[in-house]
């Protein structure tokens, strides 16, 4: 009388053992769809869905189809920086051409000294990992004495390579804010995949203002740091993909995108 229930037990148990180990693979792996040289090179139609996004991490970068602005995952809700520096939550129908995340469980913590500037902030955080070799996501949060930051407007075909829509790029200036800035920090051996070292986008405290991060001045602020053990990605299913010269060098084109003022 006792073996049904005994055998119900541990096939309960083990449904529980192989749930707990996917979350456990999934939150020290950073799931990515499509790669920076394919939008780097013009390519901004999105397959894979917010709503799809969602269940492969709870925290992340990106952008939203079209280009149409600068994209932050936080907390499981998707947020959308548009050019005219509005912020919108897209519905989950609506898909992505860029976007990397993970299930945030950090493994760090470093409170970051008053003042500093971006590079500084880089280097403090460098300065605690114990290796520059596997990829990391940040959680950077607290007040800020200047924030700037930038939005790139929804583009229309034939698209244009990202290098020329950052010409026509919004700027913001924030000055004493309090938000959280979400980023990751990949090896330079990412490059043509992801960008080499520091990817970071803002959201204000009130969910009302933020972009990608062109620079910063810490008032008082900690970051946390997750350690990413893998990494996936799903490649755009695309003639424009399928054409693309993947033995182009676009490292010094990366570089300018990420830091034009």
């Amino acid at each position: 009388m006792l073996k049904k229930p005994r055998i119900l037990f541990l096939a309960v148990l083990l449904v529980l053992a192989v749930s707990f180990g996917a979350h456990a693979q999934q939150a020290k792996t950073l799931t990515q769809t499509s790669t920076i040289d394919a939008l780097m090179s013009g390519i901004y139609d999105g397959k894979m869905t917010l709503q799809e996004l969602k269940l492969h991490g709870d925290i992340g970068l990106g952008t939203i189809q079209s280009l149409d602005g600068e994209m932050i995952l936080l907390d499981g809700t998707v947020y959308q920086v548009k050019a005219d520096g509005t912020v919108h939550v897209p519905g989950p129908a609506e898909t992505t051409p860029f976007a990397a995340v993970t299930f945030f469980e950090p493994d760090m913590e470093k409170t970051l000294p008053g003042g500093i500037d971006m590079k500084r902030l880089t280097d403090e955080i460098d300065a605690v990992l114990p290796t520059t070799n596997v990829i990391y996501a940040l959680r950077i949060e607290g007040r800020f004495k200047r924030v700037k930051a930038r939005s790139v407007p929804r583009q229309n075909k034939p698209y244009r390579p990202l290098e020329e829509v950052v010409k026509t790029q919004s700027i913001f200036d924030f000055e004493n804010v309090e938000g959280v800035i979400v980023g990751l920090r990949c090896p330079p051996f990412m490059k043509g995949i992801n960008v080499p070292g520091y990817h970071l986008h803002f959201l204000t405290k009130d969910r009302k203002a933020g972009g990608h991060v062109l620079g910063l001045t810490v008032d008082k602020a900690v970051a946390k740091i997750d350690r990413i053990n893998s990494f996936y990605v799903a490649l755009p299913e695309s003639q424009d993909f399928y054409r693309l010269n993947t033995d182009t060098d676009r490292t010094g084109a990366v570089s300018a995108v990420e830091t034009r003022n």
